[in-house]
């Protein structure tokens, strides 16, 4: 069976500072019909998003972040654990580091129990320990965290749900005639430089971020999916049907 390291945003996970329930629960029901086909580890955003639901802190401060952080993690994963209950399947939480992903000695302890995990058919759930990690709070960013979990962890596919629903050859939102890439096989200096732009209150990211999370993968003869996270028939039709209507598929040539 495929692996797949599923990884969705915040600005997917939330709206006007809330959990977007729908979005979650469609997420959810989406990660359920993958298990019939994959071995599915998820990396989840939100947790600060859901740490603002119940307390009001200035986001922009180093330590109200991780405060928050702190906060929504429970909130987030007891969410989550209701939500695959009727999909008769257990979600688990595993926070990581940078430092889980420094040397072969590390990551494997990471992977010994995503491995036990995925053989008792539960879903491993992966984020950024954000309450403690403050070069993720600052630089960093989840995309990178899915990137390095998809190939320390053996997936056969990274896929990016994202509030940007694929790559273009330009910036949609200035031009009305910008066309999606359907399959790029390597991404430039020029590209991987562009300035970061997030367009979401909690997101720490933006295109720039997904394509280094690719070019990661792109380096080290593994795959990547970008697709939109708030209509999932580009990635169903793509994972499901082996259809690519939709969305940029990553893929090296000489692999």
């Amino acid at each position: 069976m495929k692996r797949l390291v599923v990884k969705v945003g915040s600005a997917v996970l939330s709206e006007q500072n809330r959990i977007a329930k729908d979005r979650m629960q469609a997420l959810v029901d989406f990660i359920a019909e993958l298990k019939t086909r994959y071995e599915v580890i998820l990396v989840s955003s939100g947790a600060v998003a859901a740490g603002y639901t119940e307390l009001k802190l200035d986001k922009k401060i180093l330590a109200n972040k991780q405060a928050l952080a702190s906060i929504g993690q429970p909130i987030l994963m007891n969410k989550y654990r209701k939500m695959f209950e009727h999909h008769h399947l257990i979600p688990s939480q595993i926070l990581v580091t940078a430092a889980n992903f420094n040397t072969v000695e590390e990551s494997q302890k990471v992977k010994d129990t995503i491995e036990t995990l995925l053989a008792h058919n539960v879903i491993p759930i992966i984020n950024e320990n954000d309450a403690t990690a403050t070069e993720e709070l600052v630089l960093g960013d989840n995309d990178q965290l899915s990137a390095y979990a998809a190939h320390h962890f053996g997936a056969d596919l990274l896929v990016i749900l994202s509030d940007i629903d694929a790559y273009y050859d330009k910036d949609p939102r200035a031009h009305s005639d910008a066309k999606v890439r359907l399959r790029i096989e390597e991404i430039t200096h020029e590209e991987l430089v562009m300035e970061v732009t997030p367009n979401h209150n909690f997101a720490t990211g933006g295109i720039v971020t997904k394509l280094k999370a690719a070019d990661f993968l792109l380096k080290r003869g593994g795959t990547m999916l970008l697709a939109s996270g708030f209509d999932l028939s580009d990635a169903r039709s793509f994972l499901l049907s082996d259809t690519h209507v939709g969305g940029s598929y990553f893929k090296a040539s000489e692999f």
